[in-house]
């Protein structure tokens, strides 16, 4: 490693797990659901709480509010000098815990129990994104804790609307661009590829997320008088959500696939040199095979570099127990599509929409929120940032890190390369089997320690940039 202090900060950070635990179930236990407004209240604790132990660690940190949930942004100058300047960009909102029941433990209760690899943190934002976060917010304490300060110059931006879309974020960012300019900025909500394996996600895929509303009827009907004779607003929207792919899988939505740049011959090439294994990865999940779908690509580039379109909810008639004999007069779903490089977001939206209403019957109409949207992104791969963080993975883990893509989106990482004109280092440490925005959501122990190690090596890495120019 480079000539910096870090093997006794490695050794804090041994030492103080348990301690850091026990903060991670501190904000774990604070329900801050985003997208529901019953926890406004509960959001602003969390970014409190956030804002308040970054504080305690020598951060400027404030709660700053926007139209929605509010930021939080925490200034450290480091040694000062030319040490390099590092954004760190995460987020404190959770999903929402829905289905209780399924649920083993209290969703807001967090537990460490037994598995097969040790032990492991459940509770809903156990690693998207709370855990995650922590692993450097420890990082900073360990080098707090031994040296008086850190390595570089640290930016903290935390959003509370991750979950919901982020509309605040695009607008915070462009106010207080001169505030959060930095080198390079490192997101945390990303993932490993095993347990032992580090990875820094090079590419993600963007996303369109729509609700549509069909409205027929005037008022609910009776069945048995108006069934076959007025077109049914759910079977409608079951008909056109149908037509959303053809018998392989191509999505039909017009112009969809027009942007779309196949991948290349050496980046299949290296994802099969992963050793994917779908079957294993299927049968975690209760299935036999991936059979979703384009037909004619791998699981791997059907995850990372193919575009879907996907129906995330469904509402609408009688829903209770027993039997209710309606026609309902409306018909919802919410419908995403994730994006790969080079899509327009809008371009796709507004074709989606098209899509919809061409096939409505006289007197019926659509109505279309927009819930969120952001393009895909690419990382540059020769950063010396990322490098140092490469460099850094390979001093805790011993291995070299993978270079991965992911099916996930993250619109911040867009938005800061719009706005600030700096890449992201996507650096995580969750696993495939996280069960992140489901019932029992978790974190491995091991890769929360080994996320606050890492963190703690990078900093030594990225502050070794500097040192190196001389």
């Amino acid at each position: 490693m480079p000539e910096l202090p870090v093997a006794q900060v490695l050794e804090r950070v041994d030492a103080n797990l348990d301690a850091s635990v026990e903060r991670l179930f501190d904000i774990l236990r604070i329900p801050s659901v985003s997208t529901d407004p019953a926890f406004k209240d509960d959001v602003q604790r969390a970014a409190q709480w956030m804002a308040d132990e970054l504080a305690g660690l020598g951060f400027e940190a404030a709660v700053r509010p926007t139209t929605g949930h509010p930021m939080v942004v925490a200034q450290h100058p480091g040694p000062g000098g030319d040490a390099p300047h590092l954004l760190y960009y995460g987020h404190y909102d959770v999903q929402p815990a829905d289905p209780l029941e399924l649920w083993n433990s209290g969703p807001f209760e967090p537990v460490l129990v037994d598995a097969e690899r040790g032990k492991r943190i459940v509770a809903r934002g156990a690693v998207d994104d709370k855990g995650q976060v922590m692993t450097w917010i420890e990082a900073f304490r360990a080098w707090r804790d031994v040296h008086g300060t850190l390595p570089c110059r640290v930016t903290v931006l935390l959003e509370g609307e991750e979950e919901c879309g982020s509309p605040s974020l695009d607008p915070f960012i462009q106010a207080n661009a001169g505030e959060l300019k930095a080198d390079a900025c490192i997101v945390c909500d990303t993932g490993m590829w095993d347990v032992d394996q580090p990875a820094i996600t090079y590419s993600l895929r963007g996303m369109v997320y729509q609700e549509v509303i069909l409205r027929g009827p005037s008022r609910d009907l009776h069945s048995g008088m108006y069934g076959g004779v007025v077109v049914n607003p759910l079977n409608l929207l079951a008909r056109i959500i149908g037509e959303l792919h053809d018998a392989n899988g191509r999505i039909r939505i017009p112009h969809f696939y027009d942007d779309v740049i196949p991948a290349g011959a050496n980046e299949k090439a290296q994802w099969e040199a992963l050793g994917y294994d779908e079957q294993e990865a299927m049968a975690d999940i209760g299935l036999p095979s991936a059979d979703g779908g384009e037909a004619g690509f791998s699981a791997i580039e059907r995850q990372w570099a193919r575009p879907t379109c996907d129906v995330n909810g469904i509402l609408g008639g009688y829903t209770g127990a027993g039997g209710k004999t309606v026609i309902a007069a409306e018909a919802m779903a919410k419908i995403s599509c994730r994006l790969v490089p080079d899509q327009d977001p809008k371009a796709i939206a507004e074709n989606f929409r098209r899509f919809v209403t061409d096939r409505l019957p006289a007197g019926y109409t659509a109505e279309f929120s927009d819930i969120g949207g952001s393009p895909a992104i690419r990382v540059p791969t020769d950063s010396p940032y990322l490098g140092a963080a490469r460099q850094a993975l390979a001093d805790v883990f011993g291995k070299e890190a993978y270079l991965i893509g992911t099916g996930g989106s993250i619109p911040a990482v867009g938005s800061i390369r719009k706005y600030l004109g700096i890449d992201s280092i996507l650096l995580g440490f969750g696993l495939e089997d996280d069960k992140v925005h489901s019932p029992n959501e978790k974190f491995e122990l091991v890769c929360f320690h080994n996320g606050i190690r890492s963190n703690a090596a990078v900093l030594a890495r990225m502050a070794g940039i500097t040192k190196s120019k001389g």
